[in-house]
């Protein structure tokens, strides 16, 4: 990875007292979890790559999809959420969440907005985490709302009916956001004060093609503040960040650490 980017980026953490971050797929990716987007890990296995290159999402990842089938789409988010289960936490876990604990040792903090659904942040450690997409590991209530979290065993019933409403035939459904419903306004709000407070803004392990999230770093930089990208891949705000870092975060993020130890 390119020293004189990374260098800078560590200095710009090095003098931050807010830092706001942004994950996505890319970093989920190096645990062994599939991409939703582009090659996927070229590390991993022919069959783990891109899950839309087998699925498509119009047929699992809607409402209507849901109605019109929801054992097949159940069945496929449980198979997804024992996945997620199976998997550890990375290296970029685990260095963000070191970073937050660094900055709240400085009287600082870390917001940690992720688009993944698999809660490895929270394992990893990181505690101050916006789910902007909602988790694979709470499911809720299609009738009355209230939400629950599986046991890690898998589950037996497809699809699962809601224990709360049991009388009135209602079902479980995965708590995370399909395509045509609106993200969460309280995740939603609290990225849109992150970007606004924050000294530095890293964008990690995302395409940077999915609203409003994509936007989150522009915001930030339009405050004032600096801007940092680390992907294997160019994307649409590699050019309009302060420093663009090519490499996979499970790469960078110890890196960016063991520069600020220096």
């Amino acid at each position: 990875m390119p020293h004189d980017a990374i260098q800078a980026a560590a200095n710009a953490l090095r003098g931050a007292r807010r830092v706001a971050v942004l994950t996505g797929a890319g970093v989920s990716a190096e645990s062994g979890l599939r991409t939703f987007r582009g090659a996927g890990n070229p590390d991993l296995p022919p069959d783990m790559h891109a899950l839309w290159k087998e699925f498509d999402p119009q047929t699992l990842a809607t409402p209507e999809a849901f109605a019109a089938n929801p054992e097949m789409v159940t069945r496929w988010y449980e198979w997804r959420r024992i996945g997620c289960l199976a998997a550890a936490p990375n290296a970029a876990h685990a260095g963000l969440a070191t970073l937050e604990r660094l900055l709240e040792s400085r009287g600082g903090g870390l917001t940690l907005l992720t688009q993944n659904v698999d809660r490895l942040h929270q394992r990893a450690g990181s505690r101050h985490v916006v789910e902007l997409h909602g988790t694979i590991m709470v499911w809720r209530c299609t009738r009355c709302g209230a939400r629950t979290e599986p046991a890690p065993e898998p589950m037996r019933e497809f699809p699962p009916r809601s224990a709360c409403c049991e009388q009135r035939a209602a079902l479980l459904r995965p708590d995370v956001v399909w395509f045509g419903e609106m993200l969460p306004e309280d995740a939603l709000r609290a990225a849109a004060r992150a970007a606004e407070e924050c000294d530095v803004f890293m964008s990690i392990g995302t395409s940077s093609v999915v609203y409003p999230a994509a936007a989150f770093v522009l915001q930030a930089a339009a405050n004032g503040a600096k801007t940092i990208e680390i992907n294997p891949e160019p994307t649409p705000i590699s050019g309009r960040v302060d420093w663009s870092i090519r490499a996979k975060a499970g790469e960078a993020v110890p890196r960016l650490l063991a520069l600020l130890r220096d």
